[in-house]
Order: C-alpha cells, then sequence, then structure tokens
C-alpha cells in the first residue's frame, strides 16, 4: 500500500483515538451535563478541534468526506462516556453531510465565512407554509432541536403544497438562520438531559426557495448538492445516514454500562444472602449476552454501510429490499439495548437504584433515546414483513 493510500487510514484512526481519549473529560462532565441540559462549551470545542464535525463534511469546506463508518465509530465511543455528548454529535454531524446535498447557495450562506458553523434539526413537518416570490414564508413551533444552544442555523420540517393544484404536498427541509428562530428552554427529562433538545419557534421568517430540501431527492439521490459534491458518499440515502445517527449512540452506551457491570458485579456481595453477584448465574448469563448483541449489532452496522457505499462507489443501484431491511436493523436497535441494559439494571439489586450507581444514568439515557420515532421498530418492521410477503413498500425514509 503507498503512502498516499496510508494516510487517509491514518487520519480515521487518529480520529477515533482522539474520541477514545476524551473519555475520561466526558464521564467527568457528565453529571454537568445532565445538570445543564446542556453539554459543555468544552466539549463541543474540543470536537471541534479533533475534527470530528469534518468527517462526513463537504472536502470543498474542509471536511473530510470520509465513509460513515469512521462517523459512527466516533460516536459509539463517545457514547461509552456520555450518551447526550454521542447524540448531538450523531445528530449535528450527520448536518455537515445532509448540507452538502443542498442548493451550492445554501450550503456557502452557511460555511463561506466559517466553515465550522453548525447546524441543529428538528424534522416534525410543523412549518405553516406560504409559497412567495423567490421561496416561502414559515411560522411554526418545534420541539426536540438537539444540541441547538451550540448552533447558528437550523433544519425544520413542513410541507409544502404541490405546484400542480392537486391539493397534495411535499416533505422539505427548511434552513433557517438564528436571526429567525428563537429556543425554547423547555428541556427537563429523565434521560438525555445533555442533549438540550429544546423547542425552536419561527414567527413569518422568508427562507428562499434554494434553502430547502426535498425528501424525495433524497430518497431517490437526485439532491442539487450532488452537482457540486460528487463523492460517492452523497449517493447514499439520508435515510439510512440519519437514523443510524439517533440509534448507534446507544450501542456505545452500553458498551459503556457493560464495562460498569463488570467492574460492579465482579465486586458485589449481596447484603441479603452475602452471595456474589459474579457466581449468579443471571448476571453471568446477561453479561454474556450483552456483550455479544454489542459485537452482533456494531457488525451489522458496519457490514450495512459497507453494501451502500460499496454499490454507490460503483454505480451500482441500491436495491430496495436491502434498504427496507437495513432500516428496520437500525430501528431494533436501541429496542435490544434497552431490554439488555435493564436486564444488568436488575443485577445490580437495590443497591443499583441510587443516583450514583454506574448504569442509572446510562439506563435512563438509552430509554429515553427508545422513544425516538425511528427508533420505534414496529411500523418499520410491519413494512418489511409486508414487503416480503408481497405488498407495497410504504415508507421513503429508508
Amino acid at each position: 500500500m503507498t503512502k498516499t493510500q496510508d494516510a487517509p487510514r491514518s487520519r480515521e484512526a487518529e480520529l477515533v483515538n482522539s474520541a477514545r481519549a476524551m473519555l475520561p473529560a466526558l464521564r467527568a462532565r457528565a453529571a454537568k451535563a445532565h445538570d445543564d441540559c446542556m453539554v459543555p462549551t468544552e466539549t463541543v470545542a474540543e470536537m471541534q478541534e479533533a475534527g470530528f464535525f469534518k468527517v462526513m463534511q463537504p472536502k470543498r469546506y474542509g471536511g473530510y468526506e470520509m465513509d460513515p463508518e469512521i462517523f459512527y465509530e466516533i460516536q459509539m465511543t463517545l457514547a461509552e462516556a456520555c450518551m447526550s455528548t454521542a447524540w448531538i454529535y450523531g445528530v449535528i454531524a450527520v448536518h455537515n453531510w445532509q448540507l452538502g446535498l443542498f442548493d451550492p447557495q445554501a450550503q456557502d450562506d452557511v460555511w463561506k465565512s466559517d466553515n465550522s458553523t453548525l447546524i441543529s434539526s428538528s424534522y416534525h413537518p410543523k412549518a405553516k407554509v406560504t409559497p412567495v416570490e423567490g421561496g416561502y414564508r414559515i411560522s411554526g413551533h418545534w420541539g426536540f432541536s438537539s444540541g441547538v444552544d451550540h448552533c447558528q442555523w437550523a433544519f425544520l420540517g413542513g410541507l409544502v403544497p404541490l405546484a400542480d393544484g392537486s391539493g397534495g404536498t411535499e416533505f422539505r427541509t427548511f434552513l433557517v438562520p438564528r436571526a429567525d428562530f428563537e429556543v425554547l428552554k423547555v428541556w427537563d427529562t429523565m434521560g438525555l438531559r445533555g442533549t438540550g433538545s429544546h423547542d425552536v419557534e419561527v414567527k413569518d421568517a422568508f427562507v428562499p426557495a434554494y434553502r430547502t430540501h426535498k425528501a424525495k431527492d433524497g430518497f431517490a439521490v437526485t439532491s442539487p448538492g450532488l452537482k457540486v459534491n460528487s463523492a460517492p458518499l452523497y449517493k447514499l440515502p439520508f435515510g439510512q445516514i440519519f437514523v443510524r445517527a439517533v440509534s448507534s449512540s446507544s450501542i456505545g452506551a452500553l458498551q459503556g454500562a457493560l464495562d460498569a457491570f463488570r467492574d460492579y458485579a465482579s465486586k458485589r456481595v449481596s447484603s441479603n444472602d452475602f452471595s456474589r453477584t459474579s457466581d449468579d448465574p443471571v448476571a453471568q448469563t446477561v453479561t454474556a449476552e450483552t456483550a455479544v448483541a454489542i459485537d452482533e449489532m456494531k457488525l451489522t452496522l458496519f457490514r450495512n454501510f459497507k453494501v451502500l457505499s460499496d454499490k454507490t462507489k460503483t454505480g451500482q443501484p441500491l436495491d430496495l429490499e436491502e434498504r427496507i431491511r437495513f432500516r428496520y436493523q437500525s430501528a431494533m436497535v436501541v429496542d435490544r439495548c434497552a431490554k439488555l441494559i435493564s436486564q444488568m439494571f436488575y443485577c445490580c439489586g437495590a443497591q443499583g437504584i441510587y443516583r450514583d450507581s454506574p448504569l442509572v444514568r446510562t439506563f435512563l439515557d438509552i430509554h429515553t433515546g427508545r422513544t425516538h420515532i425511528a427508533n420505534n421498530p414496529d411500523k418499520v418492521g410491519r413494512n418489511y414483513g409486508g414487503f416480503l410477503l408481497g405488498k407495497e413498500n410504504t415508507d421513503t425514509f429508508i
């Protein structure tokens, strides 16, 4: 292998190693993030300095255009210490990929003067949209904008009337500057408190047409940004990239919980019958099941993106059945992690219910992450099963 080929791999390894080096600091700051309902600004600054947000950013703006596997590896590593940090990293950094799909002028609006500018989001179709010359006027109130305190722009969802007069609508993402939205500090939750996923409100803001992105372009891989960002990375479906950004942090968080549980259970002696947790067959079994599940979920994640990336790099069409299956596998992740950490939590006994228990915060964080609509496996599972039985696909977010 040549030195030129070695260089990207060296940078990839350096990024993952940098994430691992941050873990002690993230553990030390986790309580503050929880209490403040915000990942500390120094953490975001350190992630910026390490280059984490550049992983899938276009090279035109100083990004690395790396394969998604590196992005998810960094996210899962950060989650071993603080799932809130990993969650906002996943959501915000994936926006640097998504902005690459927008019209080039929209990319310039955000990054021309500062390519480190970050974007938050809330994709619920809450915008009240009025078409006007050159674009749209929008108003609305959106929830769950993770990491918004660290961002200067936002992606906000809305339904736009079709121009054919049919009365139909199409989903679009509107790119809105901080000056046009207000952050409403409402985030007071049981878990993932550090994500600071506050509400945002827009009151009659103008959004140029070029600062909108059609969902159907993300599905069909026909986004206007492909004119300038032609790397195979930007030909991957939005639905595949985003859903993994809100499920993969649970895998890393479960790994961190397993490490903590192994340390705790190896030393714990019951105050009731003086038995050792390490001798408990249930604890032994759940430890083994969790370790194997983490391995399986990571292998599936990396395998799926290798399949997708290989096809985009060689110009092969993406198979619809594969896309539906991969979507379902992503949706299953957090549900599976929630069940496994629950079993470990029960094995901790009554000593494990105190707030300073090493599993409590992660238990709450994973269960909170499970409530994200993209992490509900029921609907996507029914769609996948129906498709296998000959019915039409009903999900465009694949």
